[in-house]
Order: structure tokens, then sequence, then C-alpha cells
């Protein structure tokens, strides 16, 4: 063979080899991308969860207060309805709800909706006529955000 044949040859089998390798290390390069992105969203995904973890767990804390704010409110009686310390009370109550509600945090809906475990306590249970659970009064209220519920709705129940 001669040297030029030769040559050409070995640019030919070098460039393939090149070529190859370079296939290779991009093909290794695209798969730590895509690890390095799949480890970023779940990092954000974990921080997302604990975020609402710690909400959660602040608005239980806060829950007792807003039901005594309540009971204090349900239990005025009818000549203090109109005085002003009352109405301030009032007031700190419905900045409760409001805080809660732009935090994410709704109450759950009881009286006059179906009874569901998923969201609802039955306490008791009250024998009617009909085959379905219907709540007929709620004994505490309940609470949840978009994806989890952060208490239970403690009802009674009455088949209708």
């Amino acid at each position: 063979m001669t040297k030029k044949k030769q040559d050409k040859t070995d640019y030919k089998k070098v460039s393939e080899e090149l070529a190859q390798e370079n296939a290779q290390l991009n093909d290794a390069l695209l798969r730590e991308r895509a690890d390095a992105t799949n480890v970023r969203k779940r990092a954000e995904e974990e921080r997302a969860k604990l975020g609402s973890f710690y909400k959660a767990l602040v608005i239980k804390e806060l829950l007792p207060v807003i039901d005594n704010f309540e009971r204090s409110l349900k239990a005025v009686p009818k000549e203090l309805e109109n005085n002003d310390y009352v109405k301030g009370v009032q007031g700190i109550n419905k900045q409760f709800e409001q805080a809660l509600n732009k935090l994410g945090v709704e109450r759950i809906k009881t009286v006059g909706e179906l009874f569901d475990p998923e969201l609802h306590e039955a306490v008791t249970m009250e024998e009617g006529e009909g085959t379905k659970e219907v709540i007929s009064e709620e004994l505490q209220s309940g609470y949840k955000t978009e994806n989890d519920v952060i208490r239970h709705a403690m009802v009674r129940v009455k088949l209708q």
C-alpha cells in the first residue's frame, strides 16, 4: 500500500472513531442535563410540600383561637349585639377569616351537604326516613387547602 492510501485510511478510521466518541459524549451530556433538571424539579416539589406542611402546622395552632372567637360571638346576649366592643371582636374574627383565605385555606361546607368521610367526622348519627347521610349540624368547623384537609369538620349526620 502506498503511503497516501494508508494515510487516507487512517484519517478515515480516526475520523469515525472521533465521531463515535463525540456522539457518546453528547449522549452522556444530555443524560446529565436531564438528571440535573429532574433533581431541580424534585427539590422544588419537596420545597413546596414542606411549605404546605408548615403552613398547615401553623394554621392548626391558630384554629382553636378562631374557634373560641366564634364561640364567644355566638354567646353574645341580644342587648349587647350592637356594642362597639362586640363589633370589634367580630372584626377580628373576620380578619382571621380573610387571612386564612389569603393563605388558600377555606372552611369545609357542612350543613345540608352529603356526608363525606374525607372532609367530615361524624360525631352522632340521627335516624331518619331516607338512605342519604346529610349533615344536619356543624359542631366544629373544618378547614382545608386545595390539596389537604387541615382539620375535619365535626358534624351531626341525619338519614334523609
